[in-house]
Parts: structure tokens; sequence; C-alpha cells
């Protein structure tokens, strides 16, 4: 999916520059503004950098190599220079660029095989940016075997931007001194709390590695501190089953007690149910599948985290081991760290159990559906709490479980070792006796309208699944294309509106994301781009002939005059449908209506707010311009039901 990049840019900065009405600019938080960067730095680095581009594209478009270069264009582009220092650190990265550019002419990869610190990247398939990574590999650790990888999450820093990580990740080793395997620190798109593209990023740099070198599946360990704890805890829990081992220091675990937030100042009841898409205590379950321990200074506010969890694991009657540093503020003592990696390597020497027989999950949505042999395939409703909790006794070839909010589920052989693999088992599951014949080792489980359970999957047709569940922000965790009206829609309201949030997202998408926004006008979009990615529409039916096509497919009604919704209806020309929707044109991916990532410039405060504020679909009244915390007035809003239909009213 190659977009039209710089150029769209230009044309739509100038609609909404040239339009009668004016919109304030959105002060960017994150990163911040740096300083003035004197016309000769400027004009050498510029330099480099367009003989950077003038390589061959197979040693231009290398990850190893176009991080640095990209590092260093960013920095120039969006002004993320914060000190005179940065200028020599620029040079250096462009400097390691042209050596390893000279190898790959040569036909040599050295940094491959080097130790130490090295910097390496990889070509994201969400947007097609290269995004660079961290490792530390020992001297002496033997790369001719498998061997246990460290994942270490990074805390916040609104100025490490890619040319500050990179510099570290070059010069300063971590938190932990680690001899027996790899450490990979990835970017998480720097300060997102490893959420939306944030979350993507770890889990396609942990790929990238285990692509490069011999890792231990079985021993994969997830750590991290500050806004690092709080994607351990969140990232921990909601991907338990790739884990051998989770450590989180600090951070937050969820969003309303963290932020303080009294009951009156809650947000709309869709964004709190929302809050259960990263809302660590919502999956605490699915950490009770693995070793976990916390950390946190006595005199650190954020030990708050670790208490919720503590609490959370409480609940169910499980412990959270808690590490407490005495008398620490926001770092480690030397004492705990020492007790951490005994825990860790502790959990190593068992690895990540091949053949678990108790699996415990907890989800709120089917993005996140599967521990081991357990998959959910539908909810009765999505956001509320969904378990199945179910245990596989070996030598009696039974497997009881209990499930709640689960509609479907798929059960792979839990013990395929077994007998060959081919004696058959008896399901139980609440309260259901089903034999499984021999050899089926996949199972579909699907509940009758009177609660019992028999073997059979949902039905053909549209239905929420995963990878198709919303909400709106679900369409930017993995590869999207944004399309851009041609003319204009009849109201000049809506077309400054499109103007200008088109633009804005564009440059958040830069600035915070850290890539650029994949973008083409409607009349570029070819066939491939229909299957290729989540289609995101801006305009309307009239100057957007995607949006023509698919609003017929659509539970919003979207007319000349008016937008509707069930019972609920609103003039044309003033309000605009924001909506996520299997694509009809190409139904294993998304069609999004007039939005980005739903989080903007106010929630960049504190990690815990950069969560989604828009559930499956919303109507925006545009009389009230965009601003910091949102794209304009929300009238309604609702999510859509388990087929993709509008919901009853709300009473």
């Amino acid at each position: 999916m190659k977009a039209t990049l710089a150029p769209l840019l230009s044309l739509i900065l100038g609609a909404a520059t040239l339009s009668a009405e004016s919109i304030p600019a959105i002060p960017r938080k994150v990163p911040p503004p740096g300083i003035e960067i004197p016309s000769e730095t400027r004009a050498k680095l510029e330099a480099r950098l367009q003989k950077a581009n003038a390589r061959p594209a197979t040693i231009r478009d290398n990850p190893d190599v176009a991080v640095f270069s990209k590092a260093v264009r960013f920095a120039l582009e969006n002004g993320e220079f914060y000190d005179k220092k940065d200028f020599p650190i620029a040079e250096r990265l462009l400097d390691e660029a042209d050596r390893r550019a000279a190898n790959l002419v040569e036909g040599t990869t050295p940094w491959t095989r080097s130790k130490g610190l090295v910097v390496r990247g990889f070509r994201s398939k969400i947007d097609d940016s290269f995004q660079p990574y961290g490792l530390e590999i020992p001297p002496k650790l033997r790369l001719n075997r498998p061997v246990p990888l460290y994942v270490w999450l990074h805390g916040r820093g609104d100025k490490t931007t890619d040319l500050h990580f990179i510099h570290r990740r070059m010069s300063r080793p971590g938190n932990f001194p680690i001899e027996d395997g790899i450490v990979l620190h990835p970017f998480g798109r720097q300060c997102i709390g490893y959420k939306s593209a944030g979350e993507t990023d770890v889990m396609e740099a942990i790929e990238a590695v285990r692509d490069q070198y011999r890792i231990d599946k079985a021993r994969i360990a997830l750590m991290g501190f500050s806004m690092g704890g709080a994607g351990a805890w969140h990232l921990g829990a909601r991907y338990a089953d790739k884990w051998a081992v989770v450590h989180a220091g600090a951070g937050f675990a969820e969003t309303a007690r963290y932020n303080r937030l009294a009951k009156e100042n809650y947000p709309p009841w869709y964004e709190q149910r929302l809050w259960g898409l990263h809302d660590a205590p919502a999956y605490v379950r699915n950490l009770f599948n693995l070793p976990v321990i916390a950390y946190s200074g006595e005199n650190d506010k954020q030990k708050q985290a670790a208490d919720v969890m503590a609490e959370a694991f409480a609940a169910h009657d499980e412990e959270l081991p808690h590490l407490i540093g005495p008398k620490m503020g926001h770092k480690y003592d030397d004492a705990s760290k020492e007790k951490i990696l005994e825990f860790v390597r502790k959990a190593f020497e068992y690895g990540r159990e091949p053949q678990l027989q108790t699996v415990r999950l907890q989800t709120r949505t089917l993005r996140y559906n599967r521990i081991r042999w357990i998959y959910v395939s539908g909810l009765k409703e999505h956001w509320k709490d969904s378990r199945v909790d179910a245990h596989f006794e070996s030598e009696a070839s039974y497997l009881e479980a209990t499930t709640s909010n689960v509609t479907s589920l798929l059960l792979m052989h839990p013990n395929p070792d077994c007998c060959g693999g081919r004696k058959g088992f008896i399901v139980s599951i609440d309260g259901t006796e089903i034999e499984i014949p021999p050899n089926l080792f996949s199972v579909p489980l699907m509940r009758k309208p009177d609660g019992s359970w028999k073997v059979d999957s949902p039905p053909d047709g549209l239905r929420k699944r995963h990878g198709l569940q919303g909400p709106m922000d679900d369409a930017f965790l993995s590869r999207f294309l944004v399309v851009a009206p041609e003319g204009s829609s009849g109201s000049k309201q809506i077309d400054h509106w499109v103007d200008f949030e088109l633009a804005h997202l564009q440059k958040r998408w830069r600035e915070l994301f850290r890539g650029d926004l994949p973008i083409k006008k409607a009349g570029e979009v070819t066939k491939t781009d229909l299957t290729s990615g989540n289609l995101v529409l801006f305009g309307t039916p009239a100057n957007n002939p995607w949006i023509a096509k698919v609003a017929p497919d659509l539970p919003v009604t979207w007319k000349e005059k008016s937008v509707t919704a069930g019972d609920l209806s609103f003039p044309a020309d003033s309000h605009l449908p924001l909506l996520i929707h299997p694509n009809p044109l190409a139904p294993q991916k998304y069609v999004v209506l007039n939005t980005g990532p739903t989080f903007r410039e106010a929630h960049d405060r504190t990690n815990s707010l950069q969560n989604p504020k828009l559930p499956d679909w919303a109507i925006l009244d545009l009389s009230r311009p965009p601003d910091a915390e949102s794209a304009g007035k929300v009238v309604a809003a609702d999510f859509l039901d388990e087929r993709w239909g509008l919901k009853p009213p709300r009473k």
C-alpha cells in the first residue's frame, strides 16, 4: 500500500489555512517543540540526508540502515532537537547509517553478528514506517543455540524521540545486568504507553528479534518500569500466553483510581466502558497462568499500581509477590533488583509450560481472546467481564470448563502428545458433557439458546470476531490507509472540518505515532488498497466515492440532508457520522468514517488517559470546533451489537 505523503500534506494544510473560518491550532505536548536549529547545521544534515536518500532502494530501505536516517529526518522536520549536544548525536547516527550502507555495498552485515549494545530496526506492518529497537547481547552469550529473551519496556520520555532513543541504546545499558540472554528494548512508538500502535510495536519488535536470533520461545520475560511498568501490566495480562514471567515496576494499572477521578467527573458511559480495553484488573485472571512479580519504591506515588493489582489478585484468592524498596522513590534499590532477577531466572528454569493443564482466561473484547488452548470466538456482549476457566485431566481424558458471557469458543487439544494425541476425551462445559471423538485436535463449541453447549461453529455472516470487533481505534493497530475526499461536499462547515482534521491527523501521526501517515486521495485508491488494509474514509458520499459505495451497507443512514441512527436524525450539512464496521468491499478488513485515533493532545499529559474515547459509532455536531479534547460535540454514540447492528436506545 504505497500512499501519497508530503504532496497531500501540503494540499490539506493549504486548504485548512485558506478556509474562511479559523480553527485554533492545537499545541502539541509530546514530543514538545525543540530549539532553533542553526542554518549551517540544518544545511549540513539535510545534505547528508539527501545523499542517503539517493542510495539504491535495497540499501536505503534496509531497516537496519533506515532507522538512523529516519531519526535525523524526523528531528529536523518536526523540530525535535532539544540541546546543542543533539547536533553531534545526529551526526553520529548518520555516520552509523553510512557505515552500514557501505557494508551492504560490500555484501556484509557485521552488525548482525555484533554483541554489546546494538541498534536494529524493522519496517512496521501498520504504516510501512521504520521503527528502531535496541539490543543488549552479552559478549560471552552463545548465539548458536536458543537463548532467553528479556523484553524491557522503557519509561516515559517526552523528549526521547527516535534520535534520542537510538543514541541511548547505542551508549547506555539497561537497568538490569543480564548475562544469560538477549535484552530487547522496544521503542514502542515513544510515548503512548505501549497502547495503540505502541502495542503493535512491541509485538513487531519481538517478531523481528525472533527472526534474526535463536530465541527460546519458552523463555521470554516481559519487564518494565514506570510507563514500562504500566505496559508490563496491560501487555502482560492481555498476551499472557506469550510470556514465561512478567515483572512490572511502578507505572499504573488502570484509569479511574490512578487519576483520582470522582464519580461526578467521570467521562461518558461509553468511554468508561472502554477503560476495559487497557485496565489490567479486567484481565487479572490471565496473570494466574504464569509467575508475576511487582516492584515499588516505598515512597513512590506509583506504588498505587501494584497495590491495585494486589487487590485484584486477592479478590480471586491469589497473592501477588510485591517487592518494596525501603525509602526508595521512583527507582529500584539494588537488593530488589537482585531478587527480581532471581525470580525471573527461577521461572526460566522451568520455562513457559508447554502443556498447561489449568487455563484461566478473562477478557472484555475478542481482540484479546486466547490463552494457550482456549480461543474465545463469541461474546454475548462486548465490554462486559467474560471468562473461561478450564482444567484438563490427562489420565482421565476429561476437561471441565465454566464460562461467563461467552457464546462460542474453540478448544485445541490440551495435551496432543498424550497417547499419540489420538485419544478422544470428555468435555464438561457449564454442566453439559460432550464426548470428543479420537483424532479431533480442534473442537468448536457453541452455546445453545437454552444455555447448554454443542459441537458447532457460529453461523457464517456478519458478526463481531477476533480482529473485527471495534472500537474505532482498533483500525489503527494494523495496516490502514486514510482516503481524503476530492472536491466539495456542498457544506463549507464540513469541508473546513475535514481539511482541519486531516491535517491534524497527519501531523499527529508523525509527531506522536512516529510515522508518515498512509494517505491517498480518493481517486488514487487501487483494488489492492481495498483488500490490503483498513480503509479510513474522510468526507461525505458527495465528495468521497468510497463512502458512497459503502454507505448503503452501514447501520447509520447517510442521505443528502440527514444523518440517521435509529430514531435519531441530524442535519447532514452540520453533522458527521464517525463509525467503524467491517468493510462491505473487503469483509475481512475495517472501514472507518471520519476519524483517526480518538485520544488527543489533552490526553497526552498522562499515558493512563491515552485510551479510546469513542465506541463503534458516533454523531458529531460541528458547531463546536475541534480542540485538544475532541474533534467536535458528540451528540450520540454507542457500540454496535454482536451482528454489527444498531442497539436499542439506552434508557
